[in-house]
């Protein structure tokens, strides 16, 4: 009996693993389908007269007029000044966030201290204080960068707090009856069951990043993507206000992308990350 059970197993074992892995390739194509019928009935629409082309130039404008930039060096020089304050913010706050997130985690001393403060300024509307970082700092780079930091910060703190809280007590029972100094039981136990957590928060504050520049593009700056709006506005050019909507967008799709190839990469050992299964 003992001889079947043995043999058995390993031949369903990869049965199981080998429908799991099998993946049809032309699921690949589907998160481009509705992208793909947006654009379609974007032209259509435009070109029918459905939606007048003063307020929503077709793709084709769009993408002329994002030629006709690039040939000038203008969109290339937006792009890596919007890519600059998004980097440097979102390190900032990420950076903070993920400080002050391990802090609270791990110590009742830094959650008496901290925790209250922070969910009280967490309460107030960071966009709100576009006037008066202006008023303070004045025009320059610093405002910008200050509320993307300040839109990262909460998110990435969140997530990294209720990570840490959501590790398995087991777990660190278990590190400790090995042995394991509070070090190694942080950075072999505590990590790792915190990092899904941490990824999803910093996911999430790509995303709150790139839409708190989007304001502070379009306030008193010469130089982004949102300057790019700001100025399609002012010269009632919609298809440089649409071109930038289309950046942003790319941006924050390129963003979240990066984030989930990290994510496969960090979390292998996670049967939810495992390629294929996702």
């Amino acid at each position: 009996m003992s001889d079947v059970t043995v043999s058995a197993a390993p031949v369903a074992t990869p049965a199981v693993r080998g429908r799991g892995l099998r993946v049809p390739h032309w699921t690949t194509l589907l998160p481009w389908v509705v992208p793909a019928l947006v654009l379609l009935g974007w032209q259509w629409g435009s070109s029918a007269g459905v939606v007048p082309a003063a307020i929503l130039p077709p793709p084709t404008d769009v993408v002329d007029t994002a030629r006709s930039l690039w040939s000038t060096g203008e969109l290339q020089s937006h792009i890596l000044v919007s890519l600059r304050r998004i980097a440097i913010g979102f390190v900032i706050g990420a950076a903070i966030g993920l400080l002050l997130g391990f802090a609270v985690g791990l110590s009742r001393i830094a959650e008496g201290l901290f925790d209250r403060t922070l969910q009280m300024v967490r309460a107030l509307p960071h966009l709100a204080l576009v006037p008066l970082l202006i008023a303070a700092f004045g025009i320059g780079e610093l405002p910008k960068v200050l509320l993307v930091t300040l839109g990262v910060i909460f998110p990435v703190y969140l997530n990294t707090v209720s990570g840490i809280r959501t590790v398995d007590e087991k777990l660190v029972q278990l590190g400790k009856s090995y042995g394991l100094s509070r070090v190694q039981l942080i950075r072999e136990i505590v990590v790792p069951g915190a990092m899904p957590m941490i990824l999803t928060g910093i996911r999430y504050a790509l995303g709150v990043a790139w839409l708190t520049l989007v304001i502070a593009e379009t306030i008193a700056t010469r130089e982004g993507i949102g300057y790019l709006a700001q100025n399609g506005r002012e010269m009632l050019r919609n298809d440089r206000i649409v071109l930038a909507i289309v950046l942003y967008a790319g941006a924050g799709l390129l963003a979240d992308q990066i984030t989930r190839f990290i994510e496969a990469r960090v979390l292998r050992w996670n049967p939810n990350y495992r390629k294929g299964e996702r």
